[in-house]
């Protein structure tokens, strides 16, 4: 098995498939792709924000530089089951993912400010400097159904198919379940691209054989978009 990365520096693409869209074009790839380390996955994730929600909307009016924290897992996980807090981070294109692993329960805690991490290092250090700076705190859970794959002449290379998308504003806890609301419509899929350096000729091809183009497409910055922004806005109104 393949140690655990902890560190990414890559390009990032995204492209919004029909089913019908999605179904041809995995069986296209089928020549130059084969399952990655772990091919299908329940992704579950939850992003944090400040109160006034800074860090997504200054994400979406999209700067040259932008950041987001979240905390990841694969399947739901028990208090004591490897979770990931990710730092990302993109400038000019290019998506930089500092990431630290610990135990789920600790991991909550530590980001609610309830506990220190236990452990020490770099990244430990770039997450603490961030929730000292930001004060962010869980604002919105998202999962997905995804399957891997990585191209054959180049594992660096990978290639994502999230379906199912769903997102919550309740119990905002990885081990609350992976249940919530439908994000997109129609039974769409994200697919994403994510590489190394320049695209090789027969994805390139294979684009333009179907005519895909990239999305801003953000799960996050969507759900903020279209089920949180009316909410936050009345409620600054409201309150004022």
């Amino acid at each position: 098995m393949e140690e655990t990365k902890l560190t990414f520096k890559r390009y990032e693409k995204k492209y919004l498939l029909s089913p019908e869209t999605y179904a041809a074009l995995r069986e296209r790839l089928d020549p130059y792709i084969e399952p990655d380390e772990y091919p299908s996955s329940t992704v579950c994730s939850l992003y944090y924000d400040s109160d006034d929600y800074r860090l997504i909307r200054h994400s979406i009016e999209g700067p040259v530089y932008k950041e987001k924290l979240r905390l990841r897992s694969y399947g739901v996980p028990g208090d004591g089951d490897t979770v990931f807090i990710e730092l990302k981070k993109k400038y000019k294109g290019i998506v930089y993912k500092r990431r630290v692993a610990m135990p789920a329960a600790a991991a909550e805690a530590w980001l609610a400010g309830e506990r220190a991490p236990g452990e020490d290092s770099q990244m430990i250090r770039e997450i603490a400097f961030f929730l000292d700076s930001c004060r962010p705190a869980a604002k919105v859970y998202l999962a997905c159904d995804r399957t891997a794959w990585r191209a054959k002449d180049d594992p660096e290379l990978r290639i994502t198919f999230d379906q199912n998308i769903r997102w919550r504003r309740t119990e905002l806890d990885l081990r609350a379940g992976s249940g919530g609301e439908p994000l997109l419509e129609n039974g769409q899929v994200l697919m994403e691209l994510k590489l190394p350096e320049a695209a090789p000729l027969w994805l390139a091809h294979l684009l333009s054989e179907f005519s895909l183009f990239p999305t801003s497409f953000s799960k996050y910055g969507t759900c903020y978009k279209e089920h949180i922004l009316e909410d936050y806005v009345k409620g600054v109104i409201f309150s004022a």
